[in-house]
């Protein structure tokens, strides 16, 4: 079987703009992700998505951009592999297929999108500093929480690898 069906492929997953602080965190996690052989997958724009990408390739990866626009050359400098879907958001959706595992660091709306369609797909989500979610007024335990960037990959590819939640 070719190696990179293989290996693992994680979703990360955030706001198209985003701080100092959570950039050099999404940096991290796509650094951690390519060290650990997996293919990083994102919506291939800036914030989140643009610190992950250069992260992962800094690390020696290879990074995907699902792009909401028709136009290739929209994807952030450091996505190896850009797809122009002319989905908009509903690219979200293809993100959340493509990925083995997601890990969302902080991120928006379009961010609580892709939870809950990996979750409604049966992927296993990894947050850091991201959403919570409540039903009914009772928290549900559907995030995996982490505290770092290295938390958040190690769970991702013991997921991602069909490992169980600690």
């Amino acid at each position: 079987m070719n190696e990179g069906v293989k290996r693992p492929y994680v979703a990360v997953v955030g706001a198209g703009s985003c701080g100092p602080e959570v950039a050099a965190i999404a940096e991290e996690v796509g650094r951690r992700l390519a060290r650990g052989g997996a293919l990083l997958i994102c919506g291939g724009l800036g914030g989140v998505m643009e610190a992950a990408c250069r992260g992962a390739k800094a690390g020696g990866g290879t990074t995907v951009g699902l792009l909401p626009t028709e136009d290739r050359r929209h994807a952030n400098p450091f996505v190896d592999v850009a797809v122009a879907t002319g989905l908009g958001e509903m690219r979200n959706a293809l993100v959340a297929r493509a990925a083995d595992a997601l890990i969302a660091v902080a991120g928006e709306f379009g961010t609580l999108s892709e939870i809950a369609l990996a979750l409604k797909l049966g992927k296993p989500v990894v947050g850091i500093g991201t959403w919570q979610l409540v039903k009914a007024g009772r928290t549900v335990e559907a995030i995996a929480q982490a505290r770092s960037a290295e938390e958040a990959v190690a769970m991702a590819l013991r997921l991602a690898n069909g490992g169980r939640r600690e």
